[in-house]
């Protein structure tokens, strides 16, 4: 693998500008700490983990690793507060933060010396995040998986427009599970690339086996952004998404969402494997991977097929 340096690689003290994204019910310490050791950047995803439950997974994560990792912090979730108290006493280095005001905890952050970096899916919100001090951007196209932008804006338009708007280094999100769309996002002005879906299907995500085998085999238009009332998600389509879609055309209100989307309805899905009543979060690059491989197999793939696309963009059939 050849040798690489600009601003993300330099900011996070990586060997490639590849970050695994924080998702929930997937990120624990065995996927973080495999990117990490592969020469990327490991994230926790603290959405689905309790505040005790996170400083475990920091502590095991720390010990499995020592190359830079970080957590990602979905502020819309309660108890943030106890989940940033974690973070300082753990002395963690680098927080990710999204689906909230980044005003909120970057000051307190930065405070205490981490590398704050926050999500967005606007170049309006990209602009709010550097003036509240983050260090970089990660700009989420609404092809991703997750929790998502009301904009609908697409990564071809989201990562130049964005890139544009701000002075502070920009990883692109949504949509990128290989070398070529790596480098097609920083030929756009990216400057490192966040992948989720590619790292759902990897043998150390935490997700069930059941939801990684749904992944590998959905094809295109199996994903759909859904629950705009409430915070959009890109879901799989199946039972619940189809209740959900009723509800939806019923002109269900935002409670009446919330009570169908109940407690642990994620959870079910994602972890417990539940195909038919739990919310399947996965991005529309889901129906490009047809396999389940190790984080640091993802991790050399990603790098020398952007190497090699680097060397020989127009690809020869």
């Amino acid at each position: 693998m050849t040798n690489f340096s600009n601003r993300i690689t330099q900011l996070f003290g990586i060997d490639y500008p590849i970050i695994q994204a924080g998702m929930i019910w997937a990120s624990g310490w065995r996927l973080a700490s495999a990117v990490s050791n592969a020469g990327g950047l490991g994230l926790l995803g603290s959405g689905s983990m309790y505040p005790d439950v996170l400083r475990e997974h920091i502590q095991k994560c720390r010990a499995a690793t020592d190359r830079p990792f970080g957590v990602n912090v979905p502020l819309l979730y309660p108890d943030i507060d106890k989940h940033i108290r974690v973070i300082i006493e753990e002395e963690v280095k680098v927080v990710f933060t999204s689906a909230g005001n980044p005003k909120t905890w970057t000051g307190i952050l930065k405070e205490k010396g981490i590398t704050v970096v926050h999500v967005v899916s606007s170049s309006k919100f990209a602009r709010k995040a550097e003036e509240a001090g983050c260090d970089a951007i990660v700009a989420e196209g609404f092809e991703a998986g997750g929790h998502n932008g009301r904009e609908e804006t697409t990564t071809m338009v989201l990562i130049p427009a964005v890139t544009e708007a701000v002075k502070i280094p920009v990883i692109a999100a949504g949509g990128i599970a290989t070398g070529r769309q790596m480098l097609a996002a920083m030929v756009m002005g990216a400057e490192g690339v966040q992948v989720g879906s590619r790292f759902v299907a990897s043998e150390e995500a935490s997700s069930h086996i059941e939801f990684k085998n749904k992944v590998i085999n959905s094809q295109e238009g199996d994903t759909v952004l859904t629950m705009k009332q409430l915070t959009p998600v890109r879901l799989i389509k199946n039972k619940f998404y189809q209740q959900v879609q009723e509800a939806e055309q019923k002109g269900a209100t935002p409670e009446e969402l919330k009570a169908l989307l109940g407690r642990a309805r994620a959870k079910k899905g994602m972890f417990e494997g539940d195909m038919d009543e739990g919310e399947l979060e996965i991005g529309q690059v889901s129906s490009l991977l047809d396999n389940i491989l190790p984080a640091a197999t993802i991790v050399k793939n990603l790098w020398s097929e952007f190497s090699e696309a680097l060397e020989n963009p127009v690809k020869i059939l």
